[in-house]
């Protein structure tokens, strides 16, 4: 239902009337004419324009959560199932808790106007994620055996695709664009690293689903945006999705992810923009499993991943104006976490930043 809402209002947007800056002819760059950093696909390009950019995201998930409940590493050991079980070498019970993951996101992009109507865009990344695990001892009981940190770090998954102008482009500030893009799997799916298992072991198995830097499918990535402005106010949304079109090499697909989000900004002068987001997500558990990734912890499942979120973010916008600053623009954005079920238990995000940097030229 929250989907369905934010998807409904970001058509809306583009039904505003639009009433500023009507006459400065694109004379004047503004700030909010670009959406919050966080939102990709947002806008178009004049033919022939190029557009380079850098996103930093960093995300923190700290502590778990099954469902909207909050559950301790004990609760975990001792209430739920290990898929995998089969005594003596499998445990009935989870045995593994991961209890933090910071991930860093860096991306690299390029825009460039075909005409007024058509952008094509090509994204890469370079990921490095760690995450922290407790082992308890043995196939049951909540005796701390010890703890450790497995790290992966490598290029992701690769995005190139085109943004369609709906709109009649008789007004410069309003926008109403159809992106349609698709991932390629350029991203690693066969990360290993090394563990502590509750029997005291250190093997290098797989690692679980999360810790992989791609999703080893090729997926398709629709989108919806529409942008306008009255006065000093620029509002806008845009619905989302992650499709997987295939099974990828190992036997599973990622869930699907359906996103939208709406923003409102206030310009106090072309330079400088702030913005208020809401973000709404939705992401299906995985379908299938990779042969390799068996072991008593929660990512290992297939189950428990995906869910729905609600998320609330502010952000600011530069616009450079005169000299060797126009063309440039600098942004960041940072989101909290207003509501969270999920298909749990699984690690909850607590913390996203993203900030970034584009230069039109």
């Amino acid at each position: 239902m929250k989907l369905k809402l934010l998807a409904s209002a970001a058509l809306l947007c583009a039904a505003l009337p639009a009433s500023a800056h009507e006459g400065d002819g694109g004379n004047v760059t503004y700030a909010s004419d670009h959406a919050p950093i966080g939102v990709m696909a947002d806008h178009r390009h004049k033919k022939g324009e190029w557009m380079t950019s850098y996103r930093y995201m960093y995300m923190d998930m700290s502590g778990n959560r099954d469902g909207t409940d909050g559950i301790s590493p004990e609760q975990i050991v001792t209430t739920v199932a290990n898929p995998f079980a089969n005594p003596p070498m499998m445990p009935p019970t989870l045995r593994v808790v991961p209890t933090d993951m910071p991930m860093q996101m860096h991306m690299v992009g390029g825009m460039y106007g075909l005409s007024d109507r058509i952008t094509l865009m090509a994204m890469g990344m370079y990921l490095s994620s760690e995450m922290d695990h407790i082992t308890f001892q043995g196939p049951m009981g909540t005796t701390r055996l010890g703890e450790f940190t497995t790290e992966t770090e490598g290029f992701g998954d690769t995005t190139v695709g085109a943004i369609i102008g709906l709109d009649d482009g008789s007004y410069e500030h309003r926008q109403i664009n159809l992106g349609l893009a698709l991932s390629l799997p350029t991203g690693s799916i066969e990360e290993t690293d090394q563990i502590l298992t509750p029997m005291g072991t250190t093997p290098s198995p797989r690692l679980p689903y999360p810790m992989q830097l791609g999703s080893g499918s090729f997926d398709l990535k629709p989108s919806l945006t529409a942008f306008s402005r009255t006065g000093n106010w620029n509002y806008g949304g845009q619905a989302s999705a992650d499709i997987r079109l295939d099974e990828n090499d190992e036997g599973y697909t990622l869930g699907d992810r359906f996103e939208a989000t709406g923003w409102l900004a206030y310009e106090p002068t072309p330079w400088i923009s702030f913005s208020g987001r809401l973000k709404a997500a939705s992401v299906g558990q995985i379908d299938g499993t990779d042969p390799l990734i068996r072991a008593p912890v929660q990512t290992a499942d297939p189950d428990n991943h995906g869910g729905e979120t609600l998320e609330a973010l502010v952000g600011i916008n530069l616009a450079g104006q005169t000299g060797w600053q126009k063309g440039h623009r600098l942004a960041a954005e940072i989101g909290l976490p207003v509501y969270r079920d999920l298909n749990g238990p699984q690690l909850e995000t607590d913390l996203t930043l993203t900030l970034g940097w584009q230069k039109a030229f």
